[in-house]
């Protein structure tokens, strides 16, 4: 049995109450798989703030700096890509042929998007008259909210944390309480591959706390 905690502003630290909630797998539903935060809107708002006050840091990283993260957090999923598939058939209940092709996409995704990080920038147009240059430039919208469901637990997070981060807007994922694991997963490889504190933040709980502050902050 595992016990996580919430990744807020780079530190994994408990809900504030103290509250916890158990996963269990669905072929032995008596197993404990996991244990993580029950967390309160306050928790959340400590997330969304922590990737707010991120933003600039985040959004002002070189884009191929930002990819070489992604790139190298890909790399620890797959050195770790047998005991993600144990956990995510344990947790979640699919098949181990079905898990393994589902953290091999979330593996692919991240090193999809840490190359494609390199091509963000923008383009030069024709302009009408001479001496001018018309230019375009993208650049981060600010704090994504993200909220993941139950039955693609690590391929959906990547779908949505990778291109994200490669963009340069900094996150909050609430993923689904029957199986966050993998989630938690995909924080602690880009944790260690060194994504800046407040870049990426994970909190777990019920939706109508946790997810309604996600979906509903004015900072998202």
């Amino acid at each position: 049995m595992a016990s996580r905690s919430n990744l807020i502003d780079g530190e994994w630290i408990d809900a504030e109450s103290g509250d916890t909630f158990d996963t269990h797998d669905p072929a032995n539903p008596d197993e404990v798989v996991g244990t993580y935060p029950k967390s309160s809107a306050s928790d959340a708002e400590r997330a969304v703030e922590a990737a707010a006050a991120a933003t600039e840091e985040w959004g002002n990283t070189p884009a191929p700096k930002r990819g070489r993260i992604l790139s190298r957090a890909s790399q620890i999923l797959a050195d770790k890509k047998e005991e993600l598939t144990e956990l995510l058939v344990r947790e979640e209940g699919k098949t181990e042929a079905e898990a393994g092709g589902e953290v091999q996409r979330a593996i692919d995704i991240f090193d999809y998007y840490g190359s494609k990080a390199r091509d963000i920038g923008g383009e030069v147009k024709s302009a009408s008259g001479g001496d001018t240059v018309l230019r375009t430039k993208q650049e981060p919208v600010g704090v994504a909210g993200l909220i993941t469901p139950w039955n693609y637990p690590i391929a959906i997070p990547a779908w949505k944390i990778a291109p994200a981060l490669a963009a340069g807007t900094t996150a909050v994922i609430k993923p689904a309480t029957l199986a966050p694991g993998p989630t938690h997963e995909i924080a602690a490889a880009l944790d260690e591959a060194g994504l800046p504190d407040g870049a990426l933040n994970v909190v777990t709980g019920p939706g109508g706390e946790v997810g309604s502050v996600v979906a509903g902050h004015e900072a998202v």
